[in-house]
């Protein structure tokens, strides 16, 4: 697999002493959904903003083989303008790059169709649930038509319902758009329903403690997740990161 991003020898230190990643090493393939999967404070933000350029690495290098794709940032609050429509949030970083009005609408409005909200441009974040305050987050990364998409425990506040329906429509956009998706969560079967590989990080400072290449069908649905193959997924990464944890105690 082609790589689109290489991070060698990864680490930062925060004041006060805090080594809060690595060294860690880590590629990420073109056109993967890997998933960054350990437990609280291990680095798998920090990893991730370093990755999005949010933040440098004290230590270490980000490397892009082909030319920095265009990336978008999905955070864990929606992080929505309360103050602006949904079709205005989501044009916000057409607006930055100065893109004709009209055509900044189009786009906005195209993106919130793709995420299931197209009968809501002109609702306000207060009117919206948490899962379509979320979709309209989404939307507003899709309008950039990034090649890279990070994604921050975006569903982690979400109710079971809603989390499984974002999850497999986040995985018929992965699929449209032939984009790359690094996803931080907390949650095993999530890495293990999502995922095409799972980098397990140890507890602080990260480091990566395994790396699991996922047999899924590229197709997933309520279905797979009743599936024996799912199950074994969700064992493996289970298995390993409970293997970091203790590794790390010891």
């Amino acid at each position: 697999m082609t790589a689109l991003a290489q991070l060698r020898g990864i680490a930062r230190h925060f004041a006060g002493g805090v080594d809060a990643l690595g060294p860690l090493d880590l590629d990420i393939g073109q056109g993967e959904f890997l998933s960054l999967v350990g437990p609280s404070g291990c680095g798998k933000s920090t990893a991730l903003r370093i990755l999005a350029e949010l933040i440098a690495p004290t230590t270490g290098t980000l490397h892009w083989p082909h030319g920095k794709p265009r990336i978008g940032f999905v955070f864990q609050d929606a992080t929505l303008m309360p103050w602006a429509s949904a079709r205005d949030n989501v044009r916000l970083p057409l607006d930055l790059t100065h893109m004709p009005r009209n055509d900044a609408n189009t786009r906005a409005e195209e993106a919130l169709e793709r995420v299931g909200l197209s009968g809501f441009a002109n609702t306000y974040p207060r009117a919206l649930s948490g899962g379509m305050r979320m979709r309209v987050s989404i939307a507003r990364a899709l309008a950039a038509k990034p090649k890279l998409l990070l994604m921050d425990e975006p569903f982690a506040a979400l109710d079971e319902i809603s989390r499984e329906a974002l999850n497999e429509d986040l995985l018929k956009l992965w699929r449209e758009d032939g984009l790359t998706i690094v996803f931080v969560t907390h949650s095993v079967y999530e890495s293990a329903f999502l995922s095409t590989r799972v980098a397990v990080i140890s507890p602080r400072p990260g480091r990566i403690a395994a790396d699991i290449a996922l047999n899924s069908p590229h197709v997933r649905d309520s279905h797979w997740r009743l599936s024996p193959e799912f199950a074994e997924n969700a064992g493996q990464i289970s298995r390993a990161l409970r293997g970091a944890i203790a590794g790390a105690a010891e």
